[in-house]
């Protein structure tokens, strides 16, 4: 306790909080650039920490991951493309809700789950980081199958009332993730005599083409901005104090999706990505209006925003005490704590344990600075976005997507590939085809066939090497929450076709 009195005492001074100010603007700057990450805004910010104090510098970091990841929330809103990979989610329910006038009442639901997400997720890291580390552990081959499948149920949410073609897109996404070398065996797949191809194609390229290419080719086509003119913002004040009760009158939604977070974000190698989509997962399946999920519920909102700025101190927790990135960017603070001569591991919380407090409190700080900026941020981007004239917003946009793929890792392939994938992603939105299944297999058809093919390999000489998926509780309880997903998606279609559900209906008896 005295050494996280003395780490406090050492955040509290003008340097630091205008640190943490800058930090989370930039980063929120960042954010809602589609094409510019998390992991890139702290990779350009890096060689300037090398002139700071060890503690400033991580100040800084930490800031800037904290405003990146909350920044994503703004495009995925506003023009319905994830700014980072972890918005994904944001974009099912909160660009319909900025479609509907109420975009001032997503921001601020994204704002104020974002907030309550990265205080968890510092409660989180100074209270359990320990346990929580050795329950990453506990996770194998196996138990990220069942993750990665657990997450694939998500496909009969995003189906936009046909599960076939959901799951047409799931699997088109699946085959995408196979493009380039297995992540096992090492063999070559899906080239087609291109050696570029054998790193397979990068997620962020993917993002941009499936989101963002559809979108603006809808805008030209359509002669119409991303959001309705006269689309309204809603009063400021009353409107906080309205999405806040909303926002709180869910508790459990709120609490279940920071432990969803908290639980995967300490998984090397999940990232934010796949904790938004399965707490947005499991959020609809215990709603009691799943239909509504989609369509602008907040609730979606809520849970892809709090579960994925848990993330960003949650992945902390490896990389801190057993010096194991959680996430890409924590790669880039591993590495400033080693320029430091910081070493993970109990020294850090001992020998060094006013530093690292100072450091973990700091994305605490980071994290309250992200209501004033963004709230005030809110106002003038939607202003921008809503007062800019289509055939100005497009090639500019159009720009930036373009630059951002190609300063992923300067590769005019990777650009060409955002084109093709955006173009076949607007003429698959056409036919009921949308960019959110084929994203989700995607992200999760690589862990899928990771696990699978590990855990397979591991039970070569079991006499039913399958039986090896369920080898203990854990295995069985991501198995069982499975099977209930996929009965949640398929149940209601079964009563509906055999007609027991209108004759269940209350509507049907008249009754209220």
């Amino acid at each position: 306790m005295e050494m996280l009195l003395q780490a406090l005492a050492s955040l509290m001074t003008f340097e630091s909080f205008i640190t943490v100010l800058v930090g989370v603007s930039a980063g929120l700057l960042i954010g809602s650039m589609p094409g510019l990450t998390a992991t890139m805004a702290l990779a350009v910010l890096l060689p300037f920490t090398f002139s700071m104090e060890a503690l400033q510098g991580l100040i800084a970091l930490g800031a800037v991951y904290m405003g990146s990841i909350y920044g994503g929330a703004f495009t995925a809103i506003l023009i319905n493309t994830p700014g980072t990979p972890s918005s994904i989610a944001t974009t099912f329910d909160g660009y319909p809700m900025a479609r509907q006038g109420k975009a001032f009442e997503a921001l601020t639901a994204a704002t104020l789950a974002s907030v309550v997400g990265g205080l968890v997720g510092v409660a989180f890291l100074l209270i359990l980081a320990p346990p929580l580390a050795r329950l990453a552990v506990a996770f194998g081959p196996a138990e990220m199958f069942w993750v990665a499948m657990l997450g694939l149920t998500l496909v009969a949410s995003l189906s936009s009332g046909s599960l076939l073609k959901g799951m047409l897109g799931g699997c088109i996404g699946m085959l995408l993730s196979t493009i380039g070398v297995s992540p096992v065996g090492g063999e070559t797949r899906f080239t087609f005599g291109f050696p570029p191809l054998q790193g397979g194609i990068e997620l962020i390229v993917a993002l941009i083409g499936l989101f963002v290419i559809p979108e603006l080719l809808t805008m030209a086509a359509e002669g119409k901005g991303a959001l309705p003119r006269e689309g309204k913002f809603g009063k400021r004040e009353a409107s906080i104090r309205q999405v806040a009760r909303t926002v709180f009158s869910k508790p459990v939604n709120l609490v279940r999706s920071c432990l969803i977070g908290q639980i995967i974000a300490i998984i090397p190698g999940a990232g934010g990505n796949v904790t938004s989509l399965v707490a947005y997962n499991e959020a609809r399946r215990f709603s009691k209006d799943p239909k509504s999920f989609g369509k602008g519920n907040v609730e979606g909102i809520v849970a892809s925003e709090s579960s994925n700025n848990v993330m960003v101190a949650g992945s902390m927790i490896p990389l801190l005490t057993l010096g194991i990135p959680g996430a890409p960017p924590d790669a880039i603070i591993l590495g400033v704590l080693l320029l430091h001569g910081l070493r993970p591991g109990l020294d850090l919380f001992t020998e060094t344990g006013v530093l690292t407090n100072g450091f973990i409190l700091s994305m605490g700080l980071a994290a309250l600075m992200l209501l004033p900026v963004g709230l005030l941020g809110a106002r003038l981007i939607h202003r921008i976005v809503i007062r800019t004239p289509y055939y100005f917003m497009v090639p500019c946009i159009a720009m930036v997507t373009i630059l951002g793929t190609f300063s992923l890792r300067n590769s005019l392939l990777d650009v060409a590939i955002m084109l093709t994938l955006g173009c076949a992603g607007y003429f698959l939105r056409l036919i009921g085809i949308h960019a959110a299944p084929i994203v989700l297999g995607l992200i999760l058809g690589g862990i899928a066939e990771q696990g699978y093919v590990q855990t397979m390999l591991a039970a070569v000489t079991d006499p039913i090497p399958w039986l090896r998926l369920l080898s203990n509780t854990l295995s069985k309880v991501l198995a069982a929450m499975v099977l209930l997903g996929v009965a949640t998606a398929l149940v209601p279609i079964w009563l509906q076709r055999s007609g027991r559900l209108d004759k269940a209906s209350p509507d049907k008896r008249g009754e209220p």
